[in-house]
């Protein structure tokens, strides 16, 4: 007999419950399972073996062929029994067991006989279970019975034999779609659940057919479904038909978003909450149309039960990171929600509030988050954190309050991942706010005095050794950093040294001081601490003074001239020998993404984890590689690279994307080549480029890739020649050409003779943004003023009829390729008129700034009014016509 659950006494914190299958084992259970062929059944005792058998399927217990097939056979004697209860857990072990073909012919005769009794209870378990054992042959053969059962006027029966038909579909499709007729009849059911099942299988039989599911949402949509399960089901489907509408260029109204608009004001929540999803995931949704679903979603944030609060919060959430502006007027009804009873709906209100907040809100947000971090777990804390790091870089005015309660959080108790997200929130600030790095590393040095995690300590140590010496008064984080050689374990004494030395290398005038705590560092207890100490000293110099060449310093203190995935493949591919490793031998092209990283999109690294400069675009990575490279080492300092374009589809032969690189009188097309074919070896590859449309580019010169062996990524690059400090502009037609060589699978080895090919590619762009650098500044208004106003050239511009403000703002954000300010890229709903500003540096260096108004009339005609200022009057001059050619 199982033991009940019995529970701890209450006094007891930490209550457990028991199971009652606690400690069961399959040997025993098989033994038990012997009662089956007593010649009188007991139905309980039968029923609890059955229990227990199928616990142990469902813990993952494997019975072998043997054990299946007697427990099988023993079960099939229990169907002389009469017993209700015992035939429904029959019912369901045959299920599990799945037996096979020769055995299923064992129970057929039963099940089916079972599938015509006038017990609807067996007819709908026997359907269920005959249509999860049986093949196609068998199939045929009980068709019949299986098309009245969809129409039977008992809605069990009628489920039952609908939801075998879905599981039916997978491997028996063709018998499946013939009983269209029946289904159909089905979905007019008065009965809700068979209406969902019937609903459900209509649109499986009719989904690869657009045209097929088209009419039928149409014809559903005129208010023939009840069951609001079904209505839920035809709300998703309605907007995946709007959705295949779209991507095949039908323009104009929405077709049926009227239908997803009525479901607004039914009487069942599901159906509510289910449309106004619905309308809030349409692509390209317009602030019209979220309207009526944000005003249903702000109702529900007020209801008692926690479900609906929980759905519309989340729902406001997702449509908070696209459309900020449509949910403040929620507001004040999620502030509310930031002591609600469950922490999961708190901690979305809150972040959602973060996410549509401005800039005045900021500081009470902050108090009112305070109090509610104490109340929750870790993992809600890492997304409210998260939250604050993104409010910051959009109100980089406030960010001395968000850095305050940065570093209070960070004082508080909490784990590893909860103290690595404030770090590394901390740190993104740091770099996107140059006017933050000095508190913020001051937080950051009071941090690791009492830090527990070596990890975060180190990367800590780290990236004060590459800011520190960069402030204005470097001298006052040697305390902090000095003092972790004294305090902390050997790891976090070892990074310590190695951030002194760096302090001591790149300024001059703290040389003496750090050579004296760098010589108490050679009598450490560890092995790595003492060497550290002894090199840094050796390159430092004893007296203080720069004592090694250029080179050395170099290597332990600059930045690693070869990618680390190319450094470990050469390490691991090193035969120890006689003669050194060199490090020059490390190839220094940057391979790029491999093509498994390319189809899953990942999380964009940020704070520690992210390189310490440029992190999106691998500037210096970019920069070193060119230079290495003789061709383009003559064409002096890189001013931008773009970030990769695609000219490949994702699932073709082979995979290519371009980097522009921008010079200030060259263009260097980097394109990155990855064969995705195991059999092939290409070899000589490079890319022609036709630049018959780009009459201001001429050809200098091309540099081939020798091999590209199967997903070893490498690089081809054309470099072309323009006029000085010029934006010129041009379309270049692609051809990538190469020798194919066949690879012999068993043994790696290519053939001798190759065949000569060619692949054509997409068209690539030069466009006029590439010469503009995306530039964040922290007070606009004072860099504003700073320049002079006598330079300031604005003029007047007419943007044609566009759906909305936001989309006209994006047109000219795309067209400049400046960097949007304080937020201003996010236009408020309903909004007739909006100021955008932007900050950029134009190529040559030339510092430039952009103040753009905008004005939409009743017609949606769209007038901008654009003030530039900069640093050289003709660089204010050539942003006009970049917007007036544009």
């Amino acid at each position: 007999m199982a033991q009940p659950y019995v529970k701890k006494d209450d006094d007891h914190d930490d209550e457990l419950e028991y199971s009652p299958f606690m400690g069961i084992e399959k040997g025993a259970v098989l033994q038990e399972a012997r009662v089956f062929n007593d010649a009188q059944v007991d139905p309980r005792r039968c029923s609890q073996v059955i229990t227990k058998l199928l616990y142990l399927l469902n813990q993952g217990e494997s019975f072998t062929k043997v054990e299946a097939t007697e427990v099988f056979f023993s079960v099939t004697k229990l169907f002389q029994s009469k017993d209700t209860g015992l035939r429904r857990m029959v019912y369901l072990i045959i299920k599990e067991l799945s037996p096979s073909s020769d055995e299923v012919i064992i129970v057929t005769s039963s099940l089916m006989k079972d599938m015509n009794s006038k017990i609807d209870m067996y007819r709908a378990n026997a359907i269920r279970v005959l249509c999860r054992i049986i093949d196609g042959t068998l199939l045929t053969q009980i068709e019949r019975y299986l098309k009245q059962a969809i129409v039977d006027k008992n809605p069990v029966v009628s489920s039952a034999a609908l939801v075998s038909g879905l599981h039916l579909l997978r491997t028996n499709p063709e018998i499946v779609k013939r009983w269209s007729n029946e289904v159909q009849e089905g979905v007019q059911s008065r009965s809700a659940l068979v209406q969902f099942h019937a609903l459900a299988l209509l649109h499986q039989i009719r989904q690869n057919d657009r045209l097929a599911v088209s009419k039928l949402v149409g014809s559903l949509t005129r208010g023939s479904v009840r069951s609001p399960l079904a209505q839920c089901l035809l709300i998703r489907y309605t907007s995946q038909v709007i959705r295949d509408m779209s991507n095949h260029g039908q323009s104009g109204e929405r077709p049926f978003y009227e239908f997803l608009e009525s479901c607004l004001r039914h009487k069942a929540e599901m159906v509510i909450l289910e449309a106004a999803r619905s309308i809030t995931e349409l692509d390209g949704v317009t602030s019209r149309e979220l309207t009526p679903a944000i005003t249903v979603l702000q109702l529900f944030l007020s209801s008692p039960k926690p479900v609906l609060r929980f759905a519309a919060v989340r729902t406001l959430n997702k449509v908070s990171m696209t459309h900020p502006m449509a949910v403040t007027n929620c507001n004040i009804d999620m502030e509310s929600l930031i002591s609600d009873q469950n922490r999961s709906i708190a901690t979305l209100a809150i972040t959602t509030l973060l996410k549509t907040g401005n800039e005045s809100s900021v500081e009470r947000l902050m108090k009112q988050i305070t109090n509610f971090m104490s109340d929750i777990a870790d993992e809600f804390k890492i997304v409210v954190v998260d939250a604050i790091r993104s409010l910051c870089v959009k109100f980089p005015l406030k960010y001395r309050s968000l850095m305050t309660f940065l570093s209070n959080i960070l004082r508080e108790e909490g784990g590893f991942e909860y103290k690595r997200a404030i770090v590394d929130s901390i740190v993104t600030i740091i770099r996107d706010i140059p006017d933050a790095k000095e508190g913020g590393l001051l937080h950051l040095c009071e941090f690791i005095e009492d830090c527990e995690f070596t990890y975060l300590s180190t990367q800590i140590l780290h990236f004060l050794g590459i800011e520190g010496p960069k402030t204005s008064d470097p001298s006052k984080y040697i305390r902090y950093i000095y003092n972790r050689v004294h305090l902390e374990n050997a790891t976090v004494r070892a990074a310590a040294v190695t951030t002194l030395a760096k302090f001591g290398f790149m300024v001059e005038s703290l040389k003496p001081r750090i050579t004296i705590l760098l010589k108490r560092c050679i009598y450490d207890s560890d092995d790595e601490v003492r060497d550290r100490a002894t090199l840094f000293l050796s390159v430092l110099g004893g007296d203080g003074t720069l004592d090694a060449d250029k080179d050395s310093t170099e290597f332990l203190f600059g930045s690693l001239e070869v990618p680390l995935a190319n450094m470990e493949t050469s390490l691991k591919n090193y035969d120890p020998s006689e003669e050194a490793f060199d490090i020059n031998s490390v190839p220094k092209e940057v391979k790029s993404q491999p093509l498994a990283e390319k189809k899953a999109q990942g999380k964009k690294p940020t704070g520690l984890g992210a390189p310490p400069a440029a992190p999106a675009s691998g500037f210096e990575g970019y920069e070193r590689l060119l230079s290495s490279i003789p061709e383009f080492a003559a064409f002096g300092k890189l001013f931008k690279s773009s970030s990769p374009v695609e000219l490949t589809e994702a699932e073709t032969e082979y995979a290519v994307n371009v980097v522009k690189h921008i010079f200030d009188n060259h263009v260097v097309f980097q394109y990155n080549c990855t064969n995705t074919i195991p059999e092939q070896l290409l070899e000589r590859v490079n890319v022609i480029v036709d630049a018959s449309e780009a009459e201001e580019f001429s050809e200098l010169t091309s540099k081939a890739l020798n091999s590209l062996p199967y997903d070893s990524p490498g690089q081809a690059f054309v470099a072309f020649e323009k006029p000085t400090g010029v934006p010129a502009v041009g379309k270049f037609s692609n051809t990538l050409t190469f020798v194919v060589k066949e690879v012999d699978p068993s043994t790696g080895e290519a053939e001798d003779d190759g065949v000569e090919d060619e692949y054509q590619l997409e068209d690539l762009e030069v466009v006029s943004a590439d010469y503009i650098l995306k530039v964040s500044i922290s007070n606009f208004r004072n860099a504003w003023e700073s320049m002079n106003e006598e330079d300031e050239h604005v003029d007047e511009y007419g943007l044609g009829q566009r759906d909305s403000l936001g989309e006209a703002i994006k047109a000219v954000i795309d067209l400049l390729g400046m960097q949007p300010c304080e937020g201003t890229e996010t236009v408020p709903s309903n909004a007739r008129s909006h100021t955008c500003l932007l900050s950029g540096v134009y190529i040559g260096n030339v510092k430039v700034l952009v103040r753009a108004q905008f004005g939409m009339d009743s017609s949606k005609d769209i007038a901008m009014k654009l003030a530039v200022r900069a640093e050289d009057v003709s660089v204010a001059e050539a942003i006009h016509e970049i917007v007036a050619n544009g």
